[in-house]
This record gives C-alpha cells, structure tokens and sequence, in this order.
C-alpha cells in the first residue's frame, strides 16, 4: 500500500480502475450462482467477501487516495461490494429453500405405514407370578435365596429326612447325574451322588447352614422330576418355598402367614385350611387349601350352581407345609430345643393354571407368543 499522496492518481492504482471492480464483482457473482449448495455457497463467500477477497483488498487501497479521489473510488468500491452481498443473499435463501425441500421428500414418514409390525414382547407369566409371590413375603421381611440346579443328593434328600430307601431316591422319580470315578471312568447315575434337584428345599438346607437363626427366606426356583410333558404334569417345572426358623414359632405363625399370602394375591375375604399329611422334612405336616377364589365356596351342595375350578368342593388344594422336622434342623446345625420354625411350598404352574384358567401345561413350555403376549411386560 503507498503513502498518502495529494497529487496521487486514482487512475493509476490498478485494483481501483473501474473495469477491475466490475470484474471483481461479476467473478463474484458468478461463483454465487454456480454453488450449488450451501457448503460451496460458503467457500464462495469466504473467497468473494472475506477479509483476503478482491473487493476487500481494492477497498484498503482507498486509504492511500487524495482526499479528491476517495469519494469517487469509495463510491465505486461500495456499491460493487453492495451488489455482491445482496446477490449472496439472494443465493442462501435460494439455497435454503432448496435443502428444505429436499428434506421434506428423502425425509418424510408415511404416517399411513402399520407402525407394531414387529410385535410387542412378553415376559413369562410364570417370571412374573414367582416375582409377585416373592415380592409378597418381601414386604413381610423376607429374603429371597437361591442355590444351584445341580445339588448334591445329601442336600437334596439327606439333610431334609429322607431315608436311603424313600421312593423319591429311585431313579424313576430323579434325575441323577453321571459322574466320574475316582479311576477315571464313568459311573452310574445313582452312584454319582449328584442330581437335578426335585424341590427348591435344598435351598434351605444351604440358608440353615449358612446363617445363624433367626432365618427368614423364600426360595423360587426351578426343579426337575422324571414326568412325561401332558396337560397337567412336565418334568421341568418351578417351585417357591418359605422357610422360617425363630425362637417361639408355632403352627399360628404359619396359618397366619399362609392368610396373608392367599389374600395378598387372591383378595382380602381369601381362607385356607390346614389338613394332616406327611412330608418327611415336616413334623407335624399338613397340606394347604385355600377358599375357591372363583365360588368362594358358594358351589358346594349346590347343583345349580356347579363350579369348574374346584369340581363344587368350595376349596383348592395349593401345597404342602408344617413345622420343620427337629432332625433337618439337626442336620443343618441348628439346635431344635431352642429354635423352631415352619415351611411350605407349592408349583408356581399349577398356581398359574387355576388363577388364569390355563388348561394345558404344555402351553407355558412350547415358547408360543400367543400365550404369553396376553400376560403383557409387568415387572
């Protein structure tokens, strides 16, 4: 840039000739309207109207003008530069206008398509009764144990009574596992002394042993049993028990306990009984029936008004329960003289089947989602 000069020509300094603002201007214009989007729109801006561009730098040269000749170069300068701004204008909007059009098209949502055509899941109603009954004895301070699949027979039979020639033993009614000698070979399943639990009371076995009474723990689960898979039996099937052992517990506790949880699930005006019977891990046992939840017991002497969940009995059997024997709980370490306690279960399949009128098993073990879409997600 020269010095200030009063006898300085106009004429003379190149980027102030008239002909090089025009062309400076009708190059700009030109890269205007040959971008073709607004990424390129924005390097012919930076290279037509930035600090470094033609116009720009001719502008700087005014300063070197005779006061005479700034007027008239300012003059020249501004209004190609106004030129070249409202034709960047004009350009960005047209531009703009483009974009949003296209967007709309490559864009847009056919709000007439089916939107569920991948179908809702479900969670399995049987998940989520052993939730339910479990978060039941929860609120009443409950805590829920777990133990493995493949237990071992003395946790299985012999730390609940079992006697070495009980029926439950033979392989007819349990799953042994083979296992291994100690030469390597493969031994018998009824020599292994491993199974696949039949019941979750090994589960308690193993809480017993572990903890210090007092012990308060439901125990859901899974449990095998050589069955064949028909309308009302399977041999995979899942089981929840309840085990309390206290100081003072009695029969009481456990009538108590079992209301609650019956009213808890079926309605507040829900009963149950108590019948003898025997179960070698109780002492005395008994087995549980609760009030039909669908007579309410209003069936029974009355052939006009017949009852298909109880046969017009009144009552449903649910599981089995009673005090826990003395010597399970001299098998697990704990002394029967001062701690005594109370346990029950029952199948959680057969719960689902007379509390939602399912009539096949094999429906809960076919995986169809047809039965357990209708039971929905609750969690």
């Amino acid at each position: 840039m020269s010095a200030p000069n009063k006898s300085y020509d106009p004429v003379e300094v190149e980027a102030l000739k008239p002909e090089e603002i025009e062309r400076m201007r009708d190059e700009a214009l030109a890269a205007f309207a040959a971008a073709g989007d607004l990424d390129a729109l924005a390097h012919a801006k930076t290279a037509h109207t930035g600090g470094t561009s033609p116009l720009a730098l001719a502008n700087r040269e005014i300063g070197a003008l005779p006061p005479q000749a700034k007027a008239a170069a300012g003059k020249l300068v501004g209004q190609a530069r106004g030129v070249v701004s409202k034709a960047l204008a004009a350009r960005q909007t047209e531009l703009e206008a483009d974009r949003d059009a296209r967007v709309l098209v490559e864009e847009a949502v056919d709000v007439t398509l089916p939107y569920d055509r991948v179908p809702a899941g479900a969670r399995h109603p049987l998940t989520t009764l052993m939730e339910r009954v479990s978060d039941v004895f929860v609120s009443m301070g409950y805590e829920v144990a777990e133990g493995p699949e493949v237990e071992a027979e003395w946790f299985n039979f012999d730390a609940l009574n079992f006697v070495p020639d009980h029926p439950a033993r033979q392989m007819q009614d349990t799953f042994f596992v083979q296992g291994t000698s100690a030469e390597g070979t493969a031994t018998t399943g009824d020599e292994s002394g491993v199974v696949l639990r039949t019941h979750t009371s090994p589960v308690q076995a193993r809480t017993l042993i572990d903890r210090e009474p007092p012990v308060y723990v439901v125990c859901p689960g899974r449990v095998y049993r050589t069955d064949e898979l028909d309308a009302t039996h399977t041999p995979v099937f899942h089981q929840i028990e309840l085990l309390a052992v206290d100081e003072g517990l009695t029969m009481a506790d456990l009538k108590g306990t079992l209301d609650h949880m019956v009213q808890a699930l079926f309605g507040p005006d829900m009963k149950t009984r108590l019948r003898p019977n025997f179960f070698p891990f109780t002492e005395p046992s008994a087995e549980m029936d609760m009030l039909c939840y669908v007579c309410r017991g209003e069936s029974v002497g009355n052939p006009d008004r017949p009852c298909r969940t109880c046969g017009s009995e009144g009552w449903i059997e649910l599981g089995g329960c009673g005090m826990v024997n003395p010597k399970v709980l001299v098998a697990c370490g704990v002394d029967p003289e001062k701690y005594s306690g109370f346990a029950f279960g029952f199948g959680i399949e057969r719960m689902l089947m007379f509390r939602h009128n399912v009539d096949d098993m094999r429906d809960m073990v076919e995986g169809d989602v047809r039965f357990t879409r209708p039971f929905g997600m609750e969690i």
